[in-house]
């Protein structure tokens, strides 16, 4: 069989940041491997050939956050729900070191970790297999010209929704109000229904949601956080 040819990707964040802690160093040598939720790397799976999600986590609803950052919401998530697995994609490695050890402090055994782009993982994600996903705080490039790099455009929403089961849930929280402009245009165009009965409503937290750096600066900065809740059609 003739391996599939990779895509031509564009990406426009960063993969590292400052020099890394020994510790952090020691986390993804001796953590990250085990944490891998299966072959995503076209290297070793040239024909896109879909993750064993089933295997992975024993059957268990997956749950998928875009984005991670330092970790903190995905190990919350994952210690107060020890009944799914979460699968968390962040291509910053600092952020990953990060997030291996708060695993380690929390002790939690229900999370798999892809360190990079989450195009690649969405490729194997198997067919409606995400009972619930996360974009909290993505990248906001707020130039005009550089809006089509964000996550909410079709580009990144197709294949989302054809990982998602019918059903399932898709929380955004973002601190730019041009972002949740693109969000409520572009999301519901790619087969999702926005869940929010009332203005107060962008601004009322998950009940579960544990607030992130990422907020905590937005709120530093005297911005604005939005929840917005959709629901996969």
């Amino acid at each position: 069989m003739t391996p599939t040819r990779r895509p031509h990707r564009n990406f426009y964040g960063r993969f590292r940041g400052k020099t890394l802690k020994q510790s952090q160093k020691t986390y993804l040598d001796e953590d990250l491997a085990a944490l891998s939720p299966g072959a995503v790397d076209w290297d070793v799976n040239p024909d896109r050939a879909p993750l064993d999600l089933k295997t992975r986590f024993g059957g268990r609803p997956v749950w998928l956050e875009i984005g991670f950052g330092g970790g903190e919401h995905l190990v919350h998530q994952a210690a107060a729900n020890p009944q799914v697995g979460i699968i968390g994609a962040e291509p910053y490695i600092n952020g990953v070191a990060m997030l291996l050890g708060k695993i380690r402090r929390a002790g939690v055994d229900n999370l798999a970790v892809h360190p990079g782009d989450a195009r690649d993982l969405m490729d194997v994600l198997p067919e409606q297999s995400i009972d619930r996903a996360f974009l909290l705080y993505p990248d906001p490039w707020p130039k005009k010209r550089h809006h089509r790099r964000r996550f909410v455009t079709p580009e990144h929403l197709a294949p989302l929704h054809r990982a998602m089961k019918p059903g399932a849930i898709l929380r955004i929280a973002t601190d730019i109000p041009d972002y949740v402009r693109q969000t409520l245009q572009e999301v519901p165009r790619a087969g999702f229904d926005w869940l929010a009965e009332r203005p107060a409503d962008w601004r009322r937290p998950w009940d579960d949601w544990i607030s992130t750096r990422y907020e905590q600066k937005a709120l530093r900065e005297g911005r604005v956080p939005h929840y917005l809740t959709f629901r996969r059609l």
